[in-house]
C-alpha cells in the first residue's frame, strides 16, 4: 500500500503470467509487451462505466497528468471517445500524476483538491513503485469511486473476438492470443490454471475457432467419474467386459469423434487411464476395455488441470510422458487477483445478468448522480482487495447473492451471513497488501519555515504534519525544539494558558491558532489546570 509522504512505495503481489509449450515447454511472459501506468474505473455512480481505462504513458515521458472532475476521458478498448468522472462530488482541483524520484509514479492531491484514500489511509503525496503498480492499487477518491491503479498495455484496440472472454488486462490478453495462435492447429492443448478461472472456456473457444467448430465438443470431469469406471467412460467398452456391462459402452471418445473432447481435471486420471491415453496420444487408437480389436480415433483434445503435475510426476502419481504429449502447446490461465482491474467490468456483466432476472436491470443505468452508488464504495474495495479463491466462478456466485439479496433495495447491501463468508475465505487465502507506512525522510532536511506551513495546514496535528513531511513523528518534536518561533504545549507556563483560555472564552481551537501548539497536548494542560473548554 502506498505511504502517506512523498516517498511512498509499495510491495509487489505479483504479475499474471501466460506461458505456452510447444514440443518441450517454452515460457513466453508478459514482458513483451511494453507496460505503462493506468488507471480503470472499478465502480462509479454511474455503474455501466465500470472497466473504462485511462492510460497515464505520458508520466513517463515526464508529462504530468491532472485528473478532475472535468477530465481527461476514460475510454473503453476500440472506443474513440471517452467520458470524464463527471461526479460532483469529485473536485475540480486536479489529483496529479507525474513521474516520481524514488517511485515509478507520483500521486499528488493540490490542497483543496478530492479526497483519496488508499488502505483506509488518506494520501496527498505519495509515491508507487513499478512493482507496487504491478500488484494494483486501489483509489478511493471521494468515497464516490474506486479506481485502480495499474500497469496496462499501451495496446488500446478492441479485439476483433473477445472469444467470450471479458476483461482488457494483460493476462486476458494474452490468453486469447494463444487460442488464436492454436485453434486451427491439431496438436493437444493442456490448459493451467486454478479452479473457477475458466478453462472450460478456453477449451470451448479453441473448439468453436477452429475447423472442428460444428462438430461434436464432449466435456468430461476425470475427478467426477468413479476410477473403476473411468477407462470405460473415456474408451467404451465391450458387453460382459466387466460385472455389469450388460451391453457395449460407446465412451466419450467415439462420442467426440470429428471434434473435440475436453479432459478436466485430467491429474485425476487413474493410471491404466493414463497409459491408455498416452497410447491414443501416441498411435490414434484406443481398445474398448475387453476388446482386442484397435479403434481408430479423430479427436482433438484438450485436457485441463489445476494440479501441480510436476509434483504429481515426482511422487509417482502422473506419467511424465503423459504431461508431454499432452501439453503439445500450454495455457496458463491468471487467477482473478492478478487480473483486478477486469473486476469491475466482470462484476457488472453478471450483475446483469442478475438484474434482468429479477427485473431490475434499471439499477446499472441510474444517471442519478448525487444518489448513493448502487455498488457502495466500501463494497467496491471489500471485494477489489479480496483474495478471490475460486476465482471467476466465485465472482459469479456472490454477486448473484448480492444481487438477489439486495432485491428491492436502491443500493447493494452486505448482509451479515455474506460478510461472514467473506471475511471466512480471506482468512483462508489473504491477500498479499501491506498496509501502509510512512516513507522516512531525515528530519534534518525539514526546514522551519517548511514545518510552520506544514503545522498551520493541519491545524497543529503532529501526526498529520509528520506524514505530510515525510518523516517520523517522533522526530518532529525535535524539529520544533529546533525552530526559534515554535514551542510545544509542554512548555507554556500555566499563566499563559489561563490568560489564552481566558481572551477565546474556552474556544479551544481559537487557543490552538493563538498559542500555535498541538490541539492534544494543550487540551491535556487545560484538564491538568481544572479549565474547560468548548469546540471541536
Amino acid at each position: 500500500m502506498p505511504h502517506n509522504g512523498p516517498r511512498d512505495s509499495l510491495s509487489p503481489l505479483g504479475v499474471a503470467e501466460v506461458s505456452t509449450a510447444v514440443g518441450e515447454q517454452q515460457r513466453v511472459t508478459e514482458s513483451a509487451d511494453e507496460l505503462v501506468p493506468a488507471l480503470t474505473l472499478i465502480s462509479h455512480p454511474t455503474a455501466t462505466r465500470a472497466g473504462a481505462r485511462l492510460l497515464l504513458d505520458a508520466v513517463l515521458a515526464g508529462r504530468d497528468v491532472a485528473l478532475s472532475r472535468n477530465g481527461p476521458n476514460f475510454t473503453r478498448p476500440g472506443e474513440p471517445f471517452g467520458h470524464p468522472l463527471s461526479d460532483p462530488f469529485v473536485s475540480r482541483i486536479p489529483i496529479v500524476f507525474s513521474k516520481g524520484d524514488t517511485g515509478w509514479i507520483r500521486l499528488r492531491v493540490v490542497e483543496g483538491g478530492t479526497r483519496v484514500t488508499v488502505n483506509h489511509q488518506l494520501v496527498t503525496d505519495c509515491e508507487f513503485t513499478r512493482e507496487a503498480l504491478a500488484a494494483g492499487v486501489p483509489l478511493d477518491v471521494s468515497g464516490r469511486l474506486v479506481l485502480l491503479l495499474h500497469l496496462a498495455s499501451r495496446e488500446t484496440g478492441v479485439p476483433a473476438d473477445t472469444l467470450g472472454m471479458l476483461g482488457d488486462s494483460q493476462g486476458i490478453r494474452r490468453v486469447r492470443e494463444h487460442i488464436q495462435r492454436i485453434a486451427d492447429l491439431q496438436v493437444p492443448v493442456l490448459v493451467r490454471g486454478e479452479t473457477g478461472t475458466g478453462k472450460e472456456l478456453v477449451a470451448q473457444a479453441i473448439h468453436q475457432h477452429g475447423p472442428r467448430q460444428g462438430r461434436p465438443f464432449i466435456s468430461v470431469n476425470l475427478g467426477a467419474i468413479p476410477k473403476e469406471l473411468a477407462a470405460a467412460e473415456l474408451f467404451g467398452a465391450q458387453r460382459g467386459a466387466f460385472t455389469g456391462a450388460t451391453r457395449d459402452r460407446e465412451g466419450f471418445f467415439r462420442a467426440a469423434q470429428g471434434g473435440t473432447l475436453f479432459l478436466d481435471e485430467v491429474g485425476e486420471a487413474p493410471p491404466e487411464v493414463q497409459v491408455m491415453l498416452l497410447r491414443v496420444l501416441e498411435t490414434g487408437e484406443l481398445y474398448p476395455v475387453g476388446g482386442n480389436t484397435p479403434i481408430k480415433t479423430d479427436v482433438r483434445l484438450i485436457a485441463a488441470t489445476d494440479s501441480n503435475l510436476e509434483e504429481h510426476i515426482r511422487d509417482g502419481r502422473f506419467k511424465a510422458p503423459l504431461l508431454h504429449r499432452l501439453s503439445g502447446y500450454e495455457i496458463r490461465l491468471p487467477p482473478l487477483r492478478e487480473r483486478r482491474e477486469d473486476l469491475g467490468e466482470l462484476f457488472r456483466h453478471f450483475a446483469r445478468e442478475e438484474l434482468e432476472a429479477i427485473g431490475e436491470a434499471h439499477r446499472l443505468t441510474s444517471r442519478d448522480l448525487y444518489a448513493e452508488p448502487w455498488l457502495p464504495t466500501s463494497l467496491a474495495l471489500r471485494l477489489l482487495c479480496f483474495a478471490w479463491p475460486g476465482n471467476i466462478r466465485q465472482l459469479r456466485n456472490i454477486t448473484r447473492q448480492l444481487v438477489i439479496g439486495s432485491r428491492g433495495q436502491p443500493v447493494l447491501r452486505l448482509d451479515p451471513r455474506l460478510a461472514e463468508e467473506l471475511e471466512t475465505a480471506a482468512m483462508a487465502s489473504p491477500v498479499a497488501m501491506p498496509p501502509a507506512a510512512v516513507a522516512r525522510r531525515k528530519s534534518t532536511e525539514v526546514t522551519g519555515e517548511e514545518l510552520l506551513s506544514a503545522l498551520r495546514e493541519h491545524q497543529w496535528d503532529l501526526k498529520l504534519t509528520a506524514d505530510r513531511l515525510g518523516i517520523p513523528r517522533s522526530s518532529i518534536y525535535n524539529v520544533i525544539d529546533k525552530h526559534p518561533n515554535l514551542r510545544r504545549a509542554g512548555t507554556l507556563t500555566a499563566e499563559e494558558i489561563t490568560s489564552c483560555h481566558r481572551e477565546c472564552a474556552g474556544d479551544l481551537d481559537a487557543m490552538v491558532r493563538r498559542l500555535e501548539v498541538s490541539k492534544k497536548a494543550l487540551n491535556r494542560r487545560l484538564k491538568e489546570l481544572g479549565l474547560s473548554t468548548r469546540g471541536s
